[in-house]
């Protein structure tokens, strides 16, 4: 989706609050590195929502945090359903769990579709944001509520299934031309004036 590159204070805003512990995940297993995940990107729609309240939501800062927001829920779906879904289907017995996460998947999706397709300013932009935050904290809530504590008591192995995870996230970062939490963190620690900059499509 093509955006304007974002203000500074744009820029810090949303990435301080999706920003997870400095290399927080490279010990953790699946469901950890996957809850971080859901932790970023709930930071992103609480971002949104209290700049909106207080009125601050421009649109540069709308749409990194929109954007943001959707190339890490890309990214994470992909995973799961590449990597941690089949893994659970063979340890659980639970089937309609894991069959209504890929549905909701795919709402999600649509929503992330149309809203790349979008520019702050469009009706119902602010609104699509809005339903996909909700779509992802019932998702969530679901996940780690019930699927994750399932697996969790399968016999998985969750450190082999988070290393897959990572190194696929890379890939997936790579192919979408989005830099690292490492990078970005880098980046933002650097004075140089030019900072690398999240291009999500």
């Amino acid at each position: 989706m093509p955006r304007n590159a974002p203000s500074k204070t744009a820029s810090k805003t949303a990435s301080k609050s999706a920003r997870p512990a400095p290399k927080a995940a490279k010990k953790a297993d699946a469901i950890k590195i996957l809850t971080e995940d859901h932790r970023k990107v709930a930071d992103l729609f609480d971002e949104f929502e209290k700049l909106k309240k207080k009125d601050e939501l421009d649109d540069e800062s709308k749409q990194y945090i929109v954007e943001t927001a959707c190339a890490e829920l890309t990214i994470h779906a992909q995973l799961e359903e590449e990597i941690f879904y089949p893994a659970a289907r063979d340890a659980i017995e639970d089937m309609d769990l894991l069959d209504e996460a890929e549905v909701e998947h795919a709402s999600a999706k649509q929503l992330i579709s149309e809203l790349s397709a979008m520019q702050p300013g469009d009706d119902l932009y602010d609104a699509k944001f809005t339903v996909l935050g909700e779509y992802v904290k019932h998702h969530v809530e679901e996940e780690e509520n019930e699927l994750f504590k399932k697996v969790k008591k399968a016999e998985l192995d969750l450190e082999e299934i988070g290393e897959e995870i990572l190194q696929r996230r890379m890939e997936l970062r790579e192919e979408l031309g989005i830099a690292s939490d490492e990078e970005e963190i880098e980046a933002e620690e650097a004075p140089s004036t030019t900072k690398r900059r999240r291009s999500v499509h």
